[in-house]
């Protein structure tokens, strides 16, 4: 069988779903590396800033992983900016829906919402409400995303940083994305682990 017999998914059988499934599944193992040249792309997306949006990436994880952040947060702080290319009006939100079937809760909603939070630094200046972040005041996350903010996401934009290539960072990514999607002892729903070791 080389393809489906169906046109319509209602018309498909067994046969044809159990085919699709091995085709998925051999397809999906390669979301690591489909996500490290997305990783490539964003050096041709927005510019103006002193580095690329792969340098800011890049950036952040380095600076995430010299805090002595878990992998979670590594890979987070990584891919955090991903949907720049595809979604730039809700890249957030894309981010965190790649990331959200394979790393903690705390951090998928950490990079959903970064980008109401890092709105802090610079809405006064563009029309925005830099109070933003307040509409999550209470959610057991919050300090998490300040502090994601702070840390690792606004302060990710120096050239004379000595920042981490991607190849540093590509294990990690194929460590989470060769997860099984959506496991509980992965999403750890409600858990909290610290951003700065120690």
């Amino acid at each position: 069988m080389e393809q489906v017999k169906f046109t319509q998914m209602k018309d498909g059988d067994r046969e044809d779903y159990d085919f699709l499934t091995v085709h998925e599944t051999e397809y999906a193992a390669g979301t690591a590396d489909r996500l490290l040249k997305a990783l490539v792309e964003l050096d041709e997306s927005l510019s103006g800033y002193q580095v690329t949006r792969l340098g800011h990436s890049l950036q952040a994880a380095t600076r995430a992983e010299r805090d002595g952040a878990d992998t979670d947060w590594v890979v987070s702080a990584l891919l955090h900016d991903i949907g720049d290319i595809y979604a730039p009006y809700n890249h957030d939100e894309y981010a965190a829906a790649v990331l959200r079937p394979f790393v903690r809760e705390q951090c998928s909603w950490t990079v959903e919402k970064h980008g109401d939070f890092q709105l802090v630094y610079y809405a006064r200046h563009v029309g925005a409400d830099p109070a933003k972040r307040e509409a999550h005041r209470g959610h057991p996350y919050f300090d998490d995303c300040a502090e994601f903010c702070e840390r690792w996401d606004q302060s990710s934009f120096d050239p004379a940083y000595d920042t981490l290539p991607i190849e540093h960072f590509a294990d990690r990514v194929r460590e989470v994305f060769a997860r099984k999607p959506n496991d509980p002892a992965v999403i750890r729903a409600g858990e909290r682990e610290p951003l700065v070791a120690g």
